[in-house]
């Protein structure tokens, strides 16, 4: 029996795929595994069973994940599980920039409830709250991830001149991506060309404070920028600033803070994001399978801290190793198992940064006394048999 500890109320599409071998709830004791959508786990001692954490959701910053590559506890996200939820709502977002759809909603409610001449007031008011439409509009969408290219394709659809950039650009995020969207490699260009500016990049020390003070100053006047990634890419005081002097016509994000609430032409959503049923179901799905794969096969798919590891099951017993990314360890495993006089069917070796992963599939059981010296092999962090 596994034990699956949940953090956060999980959806229960995908809890039901874990199997009746696995126990899952909010009070399991000395977990497996951890599901996890919001929560933050900072402060939280890990068990020495626990296995892996997935987090229902793309973000990890709830998580401490170099900690977690130390202890051998595998951290996955699921990527793409909700990028249409977030696409639909940045869409929203450029609608909501343009159109002073909110301000003029709050000046109906505020001065028109109790007017006998509503149509009439309504026609002589409403000029106040025009804007312009985004077609023919020029949208940078600076990340090209799973919810970037959606937004770019999307925008593109809807008629605007969609740049984007992003100098990781993955083989699948450009095979999906519209011909239409211009792919630039300079910021500056958008910066200089674009009248609205989404953001779809991770928070890392590059990227926080990406738009500030130095940056809007290259961007057109009246610019409208979009952010539903995280909400330290913007800087609040700069933002503010450049709302007041109306350098920025609008700021939209999905990530706000108190400092926001009073500035005139900031939107303020609060991360409604993800906060959909289908992508609720989409990620708990994901994280379940991930974790199931992890903990019956060993395959890691979508990890944070280690590297990608999918491999059919051959041989009798399979052995997975979680070591630092250093030579000699591999030469180390590989003598304990032939001393063993054990045959190895299949081996495969990845590292991501610090870390490697290595799973043997052998074609006898391993003894008790052989896992010890592999587990006393300096650098190495976790040994485990899969049979």
């Amino acid at each position: 029996m596994y034990n699956i500890l949940t953090l956060n109320k999980i959806s229960s599409t995908g809890i039901k795929n874990f199997t009746s071998d696995y126990r899952c709830s909010d009070d399991v004791k000395n977990p497996d595994a951890v599901l996890v959508r919001s929560a933050s786990m900072h402060e939280m001692q890990l068990a020495p069973e626990t296995l892996a954490i997935a987090r229902a959701g793309a973000g990890v910053n709830n998580i401490p994940v170099e900690k977690c590559a130390e202890e051998g506890v595998v951290v996955f996200n699921t990527p793409g599980a909700n990028a249409n939820a977030v696409k639909e709502l940045v869409l929203c977002g450029l609608f909501l920039a343009s159109r002073k759809i909110i301000p003029a909603i709050d000046w109906v409610k505020a001065t028109l409830k109790d007017d006998e001449n509503f149509s009439k007031s309504v026609e002589k008011g409403k000029s106040a709250f025009a804007g312009p439409e985004i077609k023919g509009k020029k949208l940078g969408v600076i990340g090209l991830g799973a919810i970037g290219v959606l937004v770019a394709n999307a925008a593109n659809s809807l008629g605007m001149e969609v740049y984007g950039y992003d100098p990781y650009l993955s083989v699948d995020a450009a095979w999906n991506l519209s011909r239409s969207v211009k792919h630039v490699t300079n910021l500056d260009e958008i910066f200089a060309s674009c009248d609205y500016i989404t953001l779809h990049v991770p928070l890392n020390d590059a990227t926080k404070g990406l738009i500030n003070t130095v940056n809007i100053a290259k961007m057109k006047d009246s610019v409208r920028i979009l952010n539903f990634a995280r909400g330290e890419l913007v800087d609040t005081n700069d933002i503010i600033t450049a709302l007041s002097d109306g350098k920025v016509a609008a700021y939209v994000t999905d990530f706000g803070n108190s400092a926001l609430l009073d500035a005139t032409g900031a939107i303020v959503i609060p991360h409604l994001g993800a906060s959909t049923p289908e992508s609720e179901d989409n990620c708990a799905v994901m994280a379940v399978n991930q974790i199931v794969d992890f903990i019956e096969n060993g395959n890691i798919v979508n990890s944070v801290n280690f590297p990608k590891v999918v491999v059919p099951r051959t041989g009798k017993a399979r052995i997975t190793i979680i070591h630092k990314n250093v030579p000699n360890v591999i030469s180390k495993i590989s003598t304990v198992v032939a001393d063993e006089n054990i045959n190895i069917d299949n081996m495969v070796n990845k590292s991501k940064g610090e870390f490697a992963y290595t799973m043997l599939d052998t074609d006898a059981d391993v003894s008790e006394e052989a896992l010890q010296s592999i587990k006393s092999i300096e650098n190495v962090i976790r040994v485990r048999v899969i049979k």
